[in-house]
């Protein structure tokens, strides 16, 4: 539960309920305004109709300063407060950096749990509602080993596969379950008591919707292009020819992901989906290990790869923006390096430092004025990040390294 909202995020939140999660609306009021902060000032929303905004839009911001409005709003915030322990906005440290290079990434997220894990290097695991007993149970057993080998297993909290592969992560206390509703339903209702395990030990959940969102059709898609961003690697464990989780695979190949698909008997109705995937490019896996190997091999060249470049002092804005984009990219690619087999749990007090470095390397200043943090203290926090094994430093440079075991 929430204790305050920041000036900040509350300013986002006012913006994403006044468009209602229109994506299109909320960028194009950033960019014509500036800020969430100056998109809602009274003085601008007279300016609103200029902007070709759906018409709800317009008459929830003509409403919104009026008692009732502001009535409304303060509903949905007590919800908010109640029901989340986490609000990230994509301009946070604590933001998930593999969303970041994405122009349809949520500008809010809403979360419930260990606000840590999203860092980690993640495989999600998708497939029907509606599986066999024999995908249910590959689904269990490719989770829980990716998990005992380190990785969380980021899923829907749809029934069938999606259950299966968070059940087997939980044995491991890795999975992440991001949600088509607001964090005040659960959908399937079937699955409360899994939403509580997955608190209960540990895990995560993570929606973009505002409290009191229904489970409408539309918002699937939208959360699958979250589970395939977080994750390294998208794997279909069992899927029928007109199964919504081929909508996650193919989110997972418009970004760029390696997508991994496991056959089944030909006659089966079933295994169709995956069938179709693996003839359109997606790898045939029988067994978990040939994820992480095939997951392991380009994101350590890559890493190797960017370990070489040094960003370039004095850009201009654009090659800036162009190089936050390429570091995004590189601790993407390299959050597998992180941990394979065991990732300690960071103190509080050092994570916002640990999402600060990158596998690039910056120096002592840098990091003392990005974190507006004392030297003397930035030096202590680093070397109980150095002792732990998440950090090291090169030539001058700080930077994340895999925890030694």
């Amino acid at each position: 539960m929430l204790n305050e909202i920041s000036e900040v995020h509350l300013n986002h939140i006012k913006l994403w309920y006044l468009v209602q999660h229109s994506l299109s609306s909320f960028q194009k009021m950033i960019q014509y305004f500036g800020s969430a902060q100056q998109a809602i000032q009274p003085k601008n929303i007279a300016n609103w109709p200029s902007l070709k905004l759906h018409k709800n839009h317009l008459e929830r911001a003509k409403e919104f300063y009026t008692d009732a409005g502001q009535f409304k709003f303060q509903q949905c915030l007590d919800k908010i407060q109640s029901h989340s322990d986490f609000i990230l906005i994509d301009t946070d440290l604590y933001y998930p950096k593999q969303l970041l290079p994405y122009a349809d990434r949520p500008p809010i997220l809403f979360g419930k749990g260990a606000l840590q894990n999203l860092s980690q290097p993640q495989i999600a695991i998708v497939g029907s509602r509606k599986p066999s007993p024999h995908g249910k149970q590959v689904a269990y057993d490719f989770a829980y080993y990716l998990s005992e080998k380190g990785f969380f297993i980021s899923s829907g909290l749809a029934q069938g596969i999606d259950e299966a592969a968070h059940l087997g992560a939980l044995k491991n206390h890795r999975t992440i379950a991001v949600i088509g509703t607001g964090l005040d339903q659960v959908y399937p209702s079937q699955n409360q008591q899994l939403q509580a395990q997955i608190l209960q030990k540990s895990g995560t959940i993570i929606s973009e919707f505002l409290p009191e969102t229904k489970p409408l059709q539309h918002n699937f898609p939208r959360r699958n292009r979250i589970v395939s961003g977080l994750s390294l690697g998208v794997l279909v464990a069992e899927a029928k020819l007109d199964s919504g989780s081929l909508i996650t695979a193919q989110a997972a190949a418009n970004q760029g992901k390696t997508t991994f698909a496991i056959p089944g008997h030909i006659y089966s109705e079933y295994h169709q989906g995956c069938h179709q995937l693996i003839r359109e490019g997606a790898i045939l896996v029988d067994h978990p290990e040939q994820i992480i190997e095939d997951l392991a091999l380009p994101t350590q060249w890559q890493h190797n790869q960017n370990l070489e470049t040094q960003l370039q002092p004095n850009t201009s804005v654009s090659t800036h923006t162009h190089t936050a984009q390429a570091t995004a990219n590189v601790v993407q690619a390299s959050l597998l390096t992180q941990s394979l087999d065991f990732q300690p749990e960071l103190p509080e007090h050092l994570f916002k430092l640990y999402q600060q470095l990158d596998w690039i390397g910056q120096d002592l200043d840098v990091l003392a004025s990005t974190l507006d943090q004392d030297a003397a203290e930035l030096t202590s926090a680093l070397m109980e990040l150095e002792l732990m094994g998440l950090a090291i430093q090169q030539n001058g440079l700080y930077l994340r390294c895999r925890p030694s075991h």
